[in-house]
Order: structure tokens, then sequence, then C-alpha cells
């Protein structure tokens, strides 16, 4: 009887271990995307050069702070923020669209709480002066099988954040704008390829982004599929693990 009852028992723990690993199995995906990070991918070429299209890129959710949008399918579950951090100026955000909470977008943070923005013939303007603006060589579009030069600048925020952008033609629709001043607690979001990115500029899709609608800040690009001249998907290896910034 004795040997029977630690059979028994032995076989009670086992199943009682192989549950909590399932359990674990199971929910550490969930936790991973939750609380740490999420993969995204580029559908657009909005953030080129910086972010092209078919880009996978990993976002730590930890970065600002929790929202309810950090969670799976945003819960109603009030306003504000977990363990807060604030954005700095320069960094790639992925956030929910204020009109329309079930869409992701990514841009760039380039206006906090109170500063003043503006475009003034395609340069950036931050609290009356102009952002720092150098033309280097241009980039080379291939997102459509075919090789188009692209005019390119490296542009310099006041906190030293360095950055590349694209200037697809002069006096675009959106080069010169109102000053829009940043209300409390919301940020500007820009794209890096000016004149091809719905953002901050178009109050009417994007406009201010309150702080809540954070989801997360950009990382690392994991994955990147192109497409070839007859539109075959190919790996860009030099795209895998390369910092975003």
């Amino acid at each position: 009887m004795i040997a029977l009852a630690r059979r028994i028992a032995v076989r009670r723990t086992l199943a009682t271990a192989g549950w909590i690993l399932a359990c674990l199995v199971l929910l550490t995906p969930l936790v991973v995307r939750t609380c740490l990070f999420q993969a995204f991918n580029m559908p657009s070429g909005s953030m080129m050069p910086t972010l092209v299209i078919g880009d996978y890129f990993a976002v730590s959710k930890f970065a600002y702070g929790y929202s309810r949008f950090s969670l799976p399918f945003a819960p109603n579950v009030g306003p504000g923020r977990i363990f807060p951090a604030a954005p700095q100026r320069g960094d790639i955000v992925v956030f929910r669209l204020p009109r329309d909470e079930a869409t992701d977008y990514v841009k760039r943070v380039v206006g906090l709480p109170g500063d003043r923005i503006q475009m003034i013939k395609g340069v950036l303007h931050i609290n009356g002066e102009a952002v720092k603006r150098e033309r280097i060589e241009d980039f080379v579009d291939t997102s459509d099988g075919r090789a188009v030069p692209v005019r390119r600048f490296r542009e310099t925020l006041p906190n030293g954040v360095s950055y590349e952008t694209l200037d697809l033609v002069d006096n675009g629709f959106l080069d010169n704008t109102p000053e829009y001043a940043v209300p409390a607690d919301h940020y500007f979001m820009l794209g890096d390829n000016r004149d091809n990115s719905t953002d901050s500029r178009v109050p009417s899709q994007v406009g201010y982004v309150p702080g809540d609608h954070l989801v997360g800040r950009v990382g690392m690009v994991i994955l990147s599929i192109g497409r070839d001249g007859d539109d075959t998907p190919t790996l860009r290896l030099d795209r895998v693990a390369v910092r975003v910034r």
C-alpha cells in the first residue's frame, strides 16, 4: 500500500508539473508581447530611409510604461500609464491613431508638450528655430523593383539626435505649414519620408498624439523582405538586426 501511495503521489506531482510547464509555454509569448516586446511590420514608405516596406521590427513595450494600448485588444481599463516615461525627441514610436484607435502608426517624435512646430520650405522648425539639415548622398529607392534616386538629408534635432530624411519634391503639399502648438501630454509626429507621410501635419488624419496612445519605442529590424524585378520575395540580409534610430 505504501509503494502504491508513493506511485500515485509521484504521478500527481508529474501531472502538476506538466500542467505548470504547459501553462508557461502558452503564457510566455503573451507575457512577452504584452509586457516586453511586440513585432510590427512596415507596410508603407512613410518612414524611408529609416524603415522600408517589408521591414519587421521589434517595439519595446516597457520604454514608456504601460497604457491600455499596451494590452491585447486594448481593453477599456482607463486613461493614463503605469510606470510612465516620456519619449525623447527623435524616438521612433508606434502609437494608436487618435481618430481610429484600432490602427497602429509608426512615426518619429519631433515635438514635445509645449513645443511650437512648423515646416517652412521643407525645413523643420522647433520653437522658432530651424533644425539643422544637410544634403547627403541620394537614397536609391527600389521598393517597386526599379532603382529611383531620391534626395536625402541628414537632420539633427536640438538634443543631438541625428537621422536621415527624404525630400521627393520641392514645395510639396506639407512643406509649408502653419505653426502647431503641441498641447500638454501630447506629441507631434513626422515621417522621415517628408513628402509621402500622413502625420501630425494633417490634423484631420493624425494631429497631436496623446501620451497614453503610445504603444512603444522601435528598437531593431528583426526581418526584412523585399521584392525583386519579377516580384519574387527576397530576404534582405543587410537589414536584419539593424538598430533603428
